[in-house]
């Protein structure tokens, strides 16, 4: 059976930065399984997979675009440590999380990861960790099957 949607596919990959650095990796683990056509992979990756079959591998460069997009400096942020509330301020640290208000979409709420502290200034970004990065993989299909209609309906109901 050929990749397409709807279908259920268990693959393996290997993702790696333009430079080689080794990005994360099923290799020595479980595939990946996901639905076809569900916006489950980055779009490059899905467009990669569409029509093959079981035992088949490819190498697919993903630009920015296909993947987690292009970097907005918009999203980049300054919000001073005061704008937390004082209990929660001992845990605001690189590489926590918050939610706030998108910069560019004010009826919005953004995630937004701490990449710093400056002084009293908490410096963090909307943006995906590999956002405007190009994406080598390496992917393998294992399994290609039809998705089950219990396994489609729990995809529309979440």
């Amino acid at each position: 059976m050929k990749i397409e949607k709807d279908s259920a596919v268990r693959i393996h990959y290997h993702l790696t930065s333009p430079s080689g650095d080794i990005i994360d990796s099923s290799r020595g683990k479980d595939p990946l399984q996901y639905f076809h056509g569900h916006g489950q992979l980055v779009k490059g990756v899905e467009a990669a997979l569409a029509g093959l079959v079981a035992g088949e591998q490819v190498s697919a460069i993903v630009p920015p675009d296909q993947g987690y997009g292009l970097r907005d400096p918009l999203l980049d942020v300054r919000v001073p440590m005061s704008a937390f509330p004082e209990s929660m301020q001992p845990q605001v640290r690189p590489g926590g999380q918050f939610h706030g208000q998108h910069p560019e979409q004010p009826d919005k709420v953004a995630i937004f990861t701490v990449v710093a502290i400056e002084g009293d200034d908490v410096i963090a970004t909307g943006n995906h960790q590999l956002a405007g990065v190009t994406l080598h993989f390496e992917l393998e299909v294992v399994e290609v099957r039809q998705a089950s209609r219990d396994e489609l309906q729990q995809l529309s109901a979440s």
